[in-house]
């Protein structure tokens, strides 16, 4: 009798092997048992900026030296499933002068696929910085941003205060990842 659940587990064991092996999608190049995390759920492609709606939300700093954030949250509209990985690039523009934000450091992005009408977001943190001292604060009139994968940017006004600089050509604010918002 103890033979059985042995052959039971084992043939388990076989079976759930076999299943997983069926679900090879049969061209990902799979080598090592490793799984191409590049490859896109059928039908599933890169999220386009022009196939996105936005929706901007900020906990603005209230005084020079103290941190806000801006919350900017993507909603699929595109009529198919998309796919999003990594942190969006962001620049902020005061005048001719524009700066780069540096991704927040040890976030670690995930791979998102978005349904239609399904959501993520981003959020933009940063310093406040003096009011009306160039050396010392960008006043950063506005954000454009790029999501990994698309070409074209997106953009919105900066009504939150200057943004503090940590040099000529750094300002003190951060870009997250871009993570599953909403339920």
């Amino acid at each position: 009798m103890r033979a059985l659940p042995i052959a039971v587990s084992a043939l388990t064991a076989l079976v759930a092997t076999l299943t997983l092996t069926a679900c090879d999608d049969g061209g990902s190049g799979d080598k090592g048992g490793k799984a191409d995390s590049s490859a896109s759920p059928a039908g599933s492609t890169a999220c386009k900026a022009d196939q996105v709606g936005q929706e901007v939300a900020a906990s603005e700093a209230p005084a020079a030296g103290d941190t806000g954030s801006v919350s900017v949250t993507l909603t699929n509209r595109s009529g198919g499933d998309c796919t999003l990985e990594g942190f969006p690039r962001v620049d902020l523009t005061a005048g001719g002068t524009t700066w780069s934000l540096a991704p927040e450091e040890s976030a670690q992005p995930e791979k998102l696929t978005l349904k239609p009408d399904e959501t993520t977001a981003f959020t933009i943190t940063y310093v406040r910085g003096p009011a009306g001292d160039a050396a010392k604060g960008a006043a950063v009139k506005t954000v454009k941003f790029g999501l990994p994968g698309a070409g074209a940017d997106l953009s919105f006004p900066w009504k939150y205060g200057e943004v503090a600089l940590r040099s000529e050509s750094e300002p003190d604010a951060s870009v997250g990842p871009l993570q599953r918002a909403g339920d």
